[in-house]
């Protein structure tokens, strides 16, 4: 009779048979029920969570959308909420004489470079992205040409554009006459509705202009006349004093980047909505059409881009065509039109429309850079970048690449 053999042990790369495996219990229903429900019920805090935490870490942008949207209403309560025109930096308002500006190591004067943020937004757009690693268009500036100097500007953009536009123009001339030595060549570069700041900032500046000219010619005029008892002979070897020395006189480039140069194609379809709406004059189409009427006079202004206070204080300028000002180009002055596209080619109506989502192509073209009727020797360069909405403008490398290119020179 044979012996019995042992069983032999099973191997390492045996696979384990079914009936040696311990299934793994499996959990009650009602677990998985209550783990359901509780997953439900936390959702909506971490929901407030999550936008908590978003909106802290975009907290310097709540107050500027609050401004665009309402900011006449807090200018005109006074309320603290309320944007100033002011230089920005650390995060804060700095007065002028607080800037502490200083030329080259070398004694030259610095260009000088302001940048103007658009409807809604803040001086934030032109320094950081989505992370502090993501510098844009200022610091990249700042570090590729280290004699520019980048000044940055906040402004209450729900007031008229030619009340910020005016303040615009003081604040230039004030920086001017408090850094003569510092403040060399000077270039503005304006998103969106802070173009359309520069150039009324222009339009004034140029009527302060006609006024000191008019004043010095009449004073010239009554020192040259013998009779007069104010014919001094200091009169004659006077320097020229600041004021005549305006910020106008430094100015070399302008850069528009996406701005509505003819107005807003989504202000438009805003006013004729209201207009429609309060016209069929029923309760709820009139209740509608107040809600339309009660955004910022900055908004509005976008919808013809009135630049000067004529033109909204007009009693026509709640009509369709309203009469608007023509703010003539400043003489001897770069300009730099920059249009994005959400499409790839530049030759269509909805390219001229609808341009990058928020300015049509051709308003940011502008007609009066355009013209073909217009005094020769005018300095206009127009380039159009495909593929770009209205934010990525700001961000773009080849829109970086131009500003340096041109502000280096």
């Amino acid at each position: 009779m044979s012996e019995a053999s042992e069983p032999t042990p099973a191997s390492d790369d045996e696979p384990l048979r079914s009936e040696d495996a311990t299934p793994s219990p499996q959990r009650p229903r009602w677990r998985r029920v209550a783990a359901a429900v509780g997953r439900a019920a936390r959702a909506p805090f971490d929901g407030a969570g999550a936008l908590y935490r978003i909106g802290q870490d975009n907290l310097h942008f709540t107050l500027p959308v609050l401004n665009g949207a309402f900011g006449d209403q807090l200018a005109a309560r006074h309320d603290r909420r309320a944007i100033c025109f002011s230089f920005r930096r650390y995060g804060a308002d700095v007065a002028v004489a607080d800037l502490d500006l200083r030329p080259t190591a070398s004694g030259r004067p610095r260009t000088t470079a302001v940048f103007l943020h658009g409807l809604m937004g803040d001086e934030v757009i032109w320094q950081t992205g989505h992370g502090p690693d993501d510098l844009r268009f200022g610091p990249r500036l700042q570090q590729d040409l280290p004699d520019l100097c980048c000044l940055y500007l906040r402004y209450n953009s729900g007031l008229h554009i030619s009340e910020n536009g005016r303040r615009l123009h003081e604040l230039l001339t004030e920086l001017v006459a408090t850094y003569p030595e510092a403040v060399g060549e000077l270039v503005l570069v304006g998103h969106s509705m802070g173009g359309l700041l520069i150039r009324s900032a222009g339009y004034y500046a140029g009527i302060k202009n006609e006024e000191l000219k008019i004043k010095n010619d009449g004073v010239a005029a009554e020192a040259n006349n013998p009779n007069s008892s104010k014919n001094q002979p200091k009169t004659n070897h006077q320097k020229p004093t600041t004021e005549n020395q305006p910020w106008l006189g430094r100015l070399r480039d302008v850069f528009l980047l996406g701005v509505p140069n003819d107005g807003s194609f989504l202000e438009q379809n805003s006013h004729l909505t209201s207009l429609v709406l309060r016209k069929i004059n029923l309760w709820p189409t009139r209740a509608i059409s107040g809600l339309l009427d009660q955004r910022s006079n900055g908004i509005k202004d976008l919808r013809h881009a009135l630049l000067v206070d004529e033109d909204w204080q007009s009693p026509h300028a709640d009509d369709l065509f309203p009469p608007r000002t023509v703010v003539p180009l400043l003489p001897g002055v770069r300009y730099h039109v920059l249009v994005g596209s959400l499409l790839k080619s530049a030759g269509s109506a909805l390219h001229d429309y609808f341009g990058d989502g928020l300015v049509g192509a051709g308003s940011a073209a502008g007609r009066i850079f355009q013209d073909p009727a217009a005094p020769p020797g005018r300095l206009i360069s127009t380039r159009v970048y495909p593929q770009l909405h209205h934010g990525t403008l700001l961000s773009n490398p080849e829109v970086y690449q131009y500003l340096r290119e041109r502000i280096g020179q």
